[in-house]
């Protein structure tokens, strides 16, 4: 796979090994850090699909004893409950508040469910027959919207969950089989250019070192030879000195011989 990729188009020099290799280990530290939060997303993703399950089973059982509870109404009262409870109502009892969740830098919105205390418009409908089971019926009827409120905050979180979820693995993936393999290869291209170069260096000095050996070697011949001829000069004119001052030199006289000295007169 990494053969596969290429490398970046960069100049083989020290300076861009080292951004090459600065870049690889951002590379790695960030492909560990989304994969741990892909992790932590997929765990929480999970536990949200199985709460998910669990809702809507109970929203089919909330709603299976809320039709009975209304059908009961319906039979009890004898007329539209629905349109004198609409008629009667002016503010909504039961209301609804939102909030966010971090989750690994992920804001999930949360929905909240509660009573509005002191407010109950419709407290009087079913005074004069049925009063007990529209009681009941609205009861209920609170249970299931609560849990048509939570069914909703879980399906929230689950669609952006599950977007944000391959958002992530697709730069986990990118991560780690197009961006750490070129940046590989090229590390691996770029030591090599600079092996190449080393190797030429060495043999190009290698070169010079032979040739200033060698130039080194016929300057110390030539000032040896240079030597040799003065000294063979200078050993020849000495020797032609030597002859010329014996040729031009006076017989010596013997003091102590037997001829006659010239009186001194004091």
């Amino acid at each position: 796979m990494s053969g596969a990729v290429g490398r970046e188009p960069v100049f083989p020099t020290r300076q861009s090994l080292g951004l090459m290799k600065a870049k690889l280990k951002g590379a790695e530290v960030g492909h560990s850090l989304l994969k741990r939060k892909s992790e932590a997303l997929t765990k929480r993703f999970r536990e949200i699909t199985r709460r998910i399950d669990e809702a809507k089973q109970k929203m089919g059982r909330v709603m299976q004893i809320a039709a009975f509870s209304l059908a009961e109404v319906s039979y009890a009262v004898g007329g539209d409950i629905g349109y004198q409870i609409q008629e009667s109502a002016k503010q909504a009892r039961f209301r609804v508040r939102a909030k966010q969740e971090n989750v690994s830098g992920v804001f999930l919105p949360q929905f909240e469910s509660y009573t509005e205390e002191g407010v109950n418009d419709f407290g009087l409908t079913g005074l004069g027959k049925g009063g007990q089971q529209i009681q009941r019926c609205r009861e209920t009827y609170a249970r299931a919207v609560e849990t048509l409120v939570e069914l909703a905050s879980l399906q929230t979180a689950f669609l952006i969950l599950d977007e944000v979820i391959k958002v992530v693995n697709r730069r986990v993936n990118a991560i780690e089989h197009v961006i750490i393999p070129r940046t590989e290869n090229t590390i691996k291209y770029i030591n090599s250019e600079l092996d190449e170069l080393d190797r030429e260096e060495f043999y190009r000095l290698k070169k010079v070192s032979n040739k200033k050996q060698r130039d080194n070697a016929a300057a110390d011949a030539e000032i040896l030879a240079a030597r040799q001829k003065a000294a063979e000069k200078e050993a020849q004119n000495g020797t032609a000195d030597t002859s010329t001052v014996t040729n031009n030199e006076p017989e010596a006289t013997d003091v102590l011989g037997e001829q006659e000295d010239n009186d001194v007169i004091f």
